[in-house]
Order: C-alpha cells, then sequence, then structure tokens
C-alpha cells in the first residue's frame, strides 16, 4: 500500500468515528474527532515537500477541512443558522476514500482555507536571524486598524460547550498583549490550545480573528475565547498556551513570535496578567527564557460557568 493510501485509510477511519459519535449522540468526543481531522487535512493542505496529492485534490482536501469545522460548530451552537447536518457530512465519506480519483464537482459551496506557509518552530527560528534588523525600520506605536486579508482573518473559535450539571466551563477573554514592536506585526493573532504535561492536545486548538487594533505597544484582541472542555475534566498538570503569530510578508511565511501559557492553578474568575517567553513554544515547560525584561506582558478576562 501506498504511503497515500495509508494516509487516505488514516483519514477515512478517523472521518468514521467522528460520524459514529455523532450518530451516538456523543458531540463532544465528535466535534474532538472533527477537529483533529480538519487540522490533519488542513496541514496535507498547506504542505509543500508532498507529492501524493495534486493541487487539486489539495483544494477537495480543504473543502472537506472546512466542512468539519461547519459541523462542529452546528454540534455547539443550537441557534446556529448555518446548520452543517451528519447526513450533509456523511456525503464527504466517499470523496475521502476516493480523493486520488474525485474528478465531480464538490456537493457543497464552501471554501478551502486560505494556504499560507506554516513552519515547524526550527525552520521559523532560522529564517528569521535577520528579523530584528528588517523590522528595526518600521515604526512602532502607531494605531491603526487591520485590515482583513483573507477569510482566514475570522478565525476558528469554537462555540462554548454545552452545560452539565455540577461542571464548570471557561471562557477566556485576550483582552491585548504588550509586545516592543507591536506596531510592525501584520494579520497579529492567536493559536490557542490546551496541552498536557506532554504537550499532547487536550483539545482542538482555536485561532482567534486577525487582532483589531494596535495601540502604542498593545496589540488589542478584545475576543472570547471558550475553552472546549469542562475544568473538571482538564487532566492534572494540563496548561492553556497562547502562540502569538503574524505574517512576514517578505518572507511570505506565518511566524510565531512569542508563548505564554497558564496552570490550572491559575484558573479563578476575574482579570490575569500572565509572561511571554522566547520561541519555539515549549509545551512540555521545561526550557523557558522570558521573552523581555520589560513590563509587557498578555492579558486575559477569566470568567467561569457553573451549572447547578
Amino acid at each position: 500500500m501506498s504511503d497515500a493510501n495509508k494516509t487516505i485509510q488514516k483519514w477515512h477511519a478517523s472521518f468514521r468515528k467522528g460520524t459514529d459519535f455523532d450518530s451516538w449522540g456523543q458531540l463532544v468526543e465528535a466535534i474532538d474527532e472533527y477537529q483533529i481531522l480538519a487540522r490533519q487535512l488542513q496541514k496535507e493542505v498547506q504542505s509543500t515537500n508532498s507529492s501524493d496529492f495534486t493541487e487539486e485534490q489539495k483544494k477537495t482536501l480543504g473543502k472537506i477541512a472546512t466542512c468539519l469545522e461547519m459541523r462542529s460548530a452546528s454540534l455547539q451552537c443550537t441557534q446556529s443558522k448555518e446548520d452543517f447536518k451528519l447526513e450533509e457530512l456523511k456525503k464527504l465519506e466517499i470523496i475521502i476514500l476516493n480523493i486520488l480519483t474525485y474528478n465531480k464537482e464538490f456537493p457543497f459551496d464552501v471554501q478551502p482555507v486560505p494556504l499560507r506557509k506554516i513552519l515547524a518552530p526550527g525552520e521559523e527560528e532560522n529564517l528569521e536571524l535577520e528579523e530584528e534588523e528588517e523590522d528595526a525600520a518600521a515604526g512602532a506605536g502607531s494605531t491603526e486598524a487591520f485590515p482583513p486579508r483573507a477569510p482566514a482573518s475570522q478565525g476558528t473559535l469554537l462555540p462554548r460547550l454545552p452545560s452539565e450539571p455540577g461542571m464548570t466551563l471557561l471562557t477566556l477573554k485576550i483582552e491585548k498583549i504588550g509586545l516592543k514592536d507591536a506596531g510592525q506585526c501584520i494579520d497579529p493573532y492567536m493559536t490557542i490550545s490546551v496541552k498536557d504535561l506532554n504537550g499532547v492536545d487536550v483539545n482542538p486548538m482555536q485561532d482567534t480573528p486577525v487582532a483589531s487594533r494596535k495601540e502604542d505597544t498593545y496589540i488589542h484582541f478584545s475576543v472570547d475565547v471558550e475553552i472546549q472542555r469542562h475544568v473538571e475534566k482538564l487532566p492534572k498538570g494540563a496548561a492553556i498556551f497562547f502562540e502569538f503569530k503574524h505574517y512576514k510578508p517578505k518572507k511570505r511565511f506565518t511566524s510565531t513570535k512569542c508563548f505564554a501559557f497558564m496552570e490550572m492553578d491559575e484558573i479563578k474568575p476575574g482579570p490575569i496578567v500572565i509572561e511571554l517567553y522566547k520561541k519555539p513554544t515549549d509545551f512540555k515547560r521545561k526550557k523557558l527564557q522570558l521573552l523581555t525584561k520589560k513590563q509587557l506582558y498578555l492579558h486575559l478576562h477569566q470568567t467561569l460557568h457553573k451549572d447547578s
């Protein structure tokens, strides 16, 4: 069996797992499976060194990823006007299985997430050695709105999970981040993830929309992020990570600039200010280096929702 066929079989198994959970009413598990598969497909779409799939096939994979995200959103928001039904999603199974030969029109009018190169942390570091010199010429401290460049600027934030008796849900408002070169960052956004002690994903990752404005040494987000697991069900030692990313037009890729994290004992209602660390993101929290000695932080506000 070729590498491409092995990959397709793995995707198909994940798709069936998700739709089975969905049909059994296990919505949290279905959402997790859909989000994981959507990420895998998007990673393949963005891969530049894979010859297993043609550009047209990658476009179809991107559309399947969009449909998986739409179904996830439908499961979490019963009032959604853009309801994407399980019966509709199941039509994509045959396309996944036959992606290498599929040549019909895609059954739904959706668009794949626009391509942008996302590099591994090591690659980012090598490509950014000259970043300080390049950026020094640009001015910081101006106040302006960020024009949206592409549909990706809308983000991939998920709605709040359904409440359960005795369980607590966490909403994190990302208010702003302080950076000495805030004015130089293009299309800045945050990727939020929850990792266990080994750095393994506990929840689906979420991207915020592109930040709303920048002002002096701050980039303002003012956006709510719904953590996709009840607080009581988060594993011991888990942490919530915030990766600050921005676009580099000269190198044409999206780069992680810095990161922050919040541990379980820091979950409490009200405002919280957390430190920023140098990349690459250390999900195991072993080798942490502060980004700056300046008084610049990530500003958050926590809201806990408990259904008694």
